[in-house]
């Protein structure tokens, strides 16, 4: 039986799902599993195969990823701008501290913020703005826990955790 097609499946398949797991075949015979960029080279530089197992109910079954362009956007790797919402460009961001937590602790490594992005960008993805705004301010924003928006006539705020000496408040 031969793996099924990742890419057959589109945008419907869960690159980034908690419970997939992805294989590598290398191009000595070694198996070893995880997704990670160096995995990611190797099988565009011809030297492995990626596969992953998506598990369903009753069973699991088996996908060659042969979308190595889709997998490395899921994954971060690559920018896309339609899965994150961001365009690659310095954010022109306001924020301000939330202040309606009843638990603001000045001594607190983090801070909740509200924050909207003045440049037009929206956050569809933490992970990659986190990303960028490490690299373009310096800020580290907790990916670890919970975050949000809220849309009205004004725009979007977006409420995120943040370390508070990495915004220099």
């Amino acid at each position: 039986m031969e793996p099924r097609s990742a890419a057959a499946a589109g945008r419907d398949f869960p690159y980034t799902a908690g419970t997939t797991c992805y294989i590598e075949v290398h191009e000595d015979g070694r198996v070893t599993h995880g997704d990670s960029r160096a995995a990611y080279e190797r099988a565009v530089a011809g030297r492995s195969r990626l596969f992953a197992v998506w598990p369903g109910q009753w069973s699991s079954d088996l996908f060659l990823i042969d979308d190595l362009d889709e997998y490395a956007k899921a994954h971060g790797i690559k920018h896309d701008q339609d899965r994150t919402g961001l365009s690659e460009h310095v954010h022109d961001v306001a924020w301000t501290e939330e202040t309606a937590f009843k638990n603001t602790n000045p001594r607190s490594p983090y801070i909740s913020i509200c924050l909207t992005m003045k440049c037009g960008c929206e956050i569809r993805n933490l992970d990659a703005f986190a990303k960028q705004m490490l690299e373009q301010q310096g800020w580290n924003v907790a990916t670890s826990v919970g975050w949000g928006s809220s849309s009205g006539p004004e725009g979007t705020t977006y409420s995120l955790r943040v370390q508070r000496k990495s915004l220099g408040a």
